[in-house]
């Protein structure tokens, strides 16, 4: 897909990509219609009391559509069961068949349930890591076979007025897909594709479309191109957002944020799940402060416009900068912690910074997760800070602390532009999109000292920075980019979730060089600090901890997702950088372990199956031995590490 193709009204200016209304019982999803917040249930569906408890919960939570697994033609019978009870309870809530594997079940949910989600992996196709060299008629002939078998689903869809969602998921498409268009974004989109096709060639239209997966980059390339396709072949179809097997707590949060919110800023998507490795419950109110994002945004202040993307949207290329220190270029983005409200800084203040200091040994001890810099505002320090630490004063402090060590100036524009004294390695200064002007870039394309802090204080604020980086970008400015935001009063999910869209959105985009978070009355420094190394960790810029990808329960689970993470995560979360997937069953196991180094999976009652990356090592593990097992597998591969 050629980056100039669009995948979204306006880069610059906020509207929602106008899509088709498809009802979902009596919810509407696209259109004019709000968008929409939904879940899953983690009950086994043939558990009825559980499953309509967990449905109405969540529908008194705010969950507009409920979805339920079928993995059985009795799960699917079952539905009727919990719909009826439902019904007589007085809720009125749609609900939606999960379908792998078993189109006999999706036939018989589609006379029950108001929509059928079918997975284009696994539906008519299967997964078994296989390459085949396919010429166009070997092709043809499986697509046939597919259109075969998906048919009569479609029909009997079309017939009773329900409604489908054609859901990829990148960790289970199918080898053939994946030996024609390898393991790709556009592989995501070409496997719907196939299924959309067959659908309209029956008169169906009445369709939802998911492109999800398990890294935040995958699955926002992969509704960028599924928009685009859309555009040139005249489709309009609704878009269910959410990434996959996000992990719990901040993660899972972060993860979620990243890349639901960097596609609804650019107003695309009609219906977000939030998947969390926690009770179904404790989505909703996730989704509803992403959502809420956007119920204003149209006001926002205008921005320049322009006709194409100066990026290329559909795939991660990294902006190109100056080596300042330990900034820009190859350098992981830099992490700046806001002390400037501060009152005074003890060497206890450095502690929730990652930095703690020893009495005893008169020494710093540092951590994966130490910030790099200290914007002081006019605080002074009067104690040796660590080495790998540098301080930010504001300019008429700085001229009088500039003799000190690992001291660095913040100008703003007026005062870089009047040729002050500057230190001779890195200056930092303060700009907004409003501020460049031929005489800035002229100074700032001599100056390899310059690290820019962008800030906005537009409603529409990533769009607005991400211009700040197209002017630079234009006028060939290589300085290095921290990306700057300002909050103020929110509670701590809320900042979470906007400073990971705000800085995640661009970050995905290779667009940024370090983060820098100042925020009032939004939680502690620790908080702040673990929130900006969350951000980088998620957008796969900076890697300071253990990644978990850890799907959230459903129907098929087969042991206590919540129980067996935090068994895992206390005994893995100091291997650094190791991807461990936690699965509660197969269906997107052998998929996403593709993505992991090692895998957790549950494939029977009591039995556990551990991968190294796609590959089965050990089958059929009793549950109790296997986390000593995984942690016998790590060490077999000279993965772990004692922990200190």
């Amino acid at each position: 897909m050629s980056k100039e193709k669009p995948y979204c009204n306006s880069l610059t200016q906020y509207s929602r990509f106008t899509t088709r209304e498809v009802m979902v019982g009596k919810i509407g999803v696209g259109g004019d219609n709000p968008i929409r917040v939904q879940s899953m249930t983690t009950a086994d569906t043939m558990d009825t009391k559980k499953s309509v408890e967990e449905t109405i919960s969540l529908a008194k939570a705010g969950c507009e559509i409920v979805r339920l697994t079928a993995p059985s033609k009795k799960d699917a019978q079952n539905l009727q069961v919990i719909k009826d009870e439902i019904i007589k309870q007085g809720y009125d809530i749609p609900l939606v068949a999960d379908i792998h594997f078993t189109p006999n079940a999706a036939e018989v949910a589609a006379d029950i349930v108001e929509k059928i989600r079918v997975n284009p992996g696994n539906y008519a196709d299967k997964k078994q890591f296989n390459e085949y060299d396919y010429t166009d008629e070997s092709y043809q002939a499986e697509l046939d076979r597919i259109e075969e078998k998906f048919t009569p689903l479609v029909l009997k869809c079309k017939k009773n007025g329900v409604a489908m969602r054609i859901g990829t998921n990148h960790g289970s498409l199918s080898d053939r897909i994946l030996s024609r268009y390898g393991d790709t974004p556009l592989g995501m989109v070409e496997s719907a594709m196939e299924f959309i096709h067959i659908c309209e060639k029956n008169n169906y239209y009445e369709l939802v479309l998911s492109m999800k997966a398990s890294n935040p980059k995958v699955m926002v390339q992969a509704y960028r191109l599924l928009v685009a396709a859309m555009i040139e072949q005249g489709m309009n179809y609704p878009l269910h957002l959410g990434v996959t097997e996000a992990g719990e707590g901040e993660d899972g949060r972060i993860k979620s944020a990243i890349g639901i919110g960097v596609l609804l800023e650019d107003g695309i998507g009609d219906t977000i799940r939030v998947s969390l490795t926690e009770s179904a419950e404790a989505e909703i109110p996730v989704a509803q402060n992403l959502v809420k994002r956007y119920a204003h945004r149209e006001d926002h202040d205008p921005i320049e416009i322009v006709s194409q993307s100066f990026i290329d949207p559909y795939e991660y290329t990294r902006r190109k900068t100056h080596t300042i220190k330990n900034i820009g270029s190859k350098h992981v983005p830099v992490v700046v912690a806001d002390f400037s409200l501060k009152k005074e800084i003890k060497k206890a203040s450095f502690f929730a910074l990652g930095y703690n200091y020893s009495v005893p040994l008169d020494k710093w001890n540092i951590t994966d997760k130490a910030c790099d810099y200290v914007f002081t505002n006019k605080n002074t320090v009067d104690f040796e800070i660590p080495g790998t630490l540098g301080l930010i004063h504001e300019y008429n402090t700085w001229l009088e602390e500039k003799s000190r060590p690992n001291r660095f100036p913040f100008l703003d524009v007026k005062q870089y532009l009047s040729g002050c004294e500057k230190h001779e390695k890195l200056n930092f200064v303060s700009v907004l999109l409003a501020d460049f002007t031929d005489e800035l870039f002229e100074k700032l394309n001599k100056d390899k000292t310059v690290v820019l802090i962008i800030g906005t204080y537009n409603k529409h604020g990533l769009a607005e920075q991400r211009m700040t980086f197209n002017s630079l970008m234009q006028n060939k400015c290589k300085a290095p980019v921290v990306i700057g935001r300002a909050y103020g009063d929110l509670s701590q999910e809320e900042l979470q979730i906007d400073a990971s869209v705000d800085m995640g959105g661009l970050l995905i985009d290779g667009l940024g060089d370090g983060i820098y978070i100042a925020a009032e009355n939004c939680g502690g420094d620790l908080f702040l600090n673990d929130t900006a190394f969350g951000i980088l960790q998620a957008t796969r810029t900076r890697i300071s901890k253990t990644d978990y990808i850890s799907c959230p329960s459903c129907g098929r689970t087969l042991f206590d997702l919540q129980e067996t993470t935090a068994k895992i995560r206390a005994k893995t979360n100091h291997l650094k950088g190791l991807k461990i997937g936690i699965m509660g069953c197969i269906v997107n196991g052998p998929g996403e372990m593709a993505d992991a180094d090692y895998g957790y999976v549950g494939t029977g009652k009591g039995k556990i199956t551990l991968y190294k990356e796609k590959t089965v090592v050990k089958k059929n593990i009793p549950e109790e031995d296997a986390l000593d097992e995984l942690i016998g597998l790590i060490k077999e591969y000279g993965d772990w590490v004692t922990p200190a």
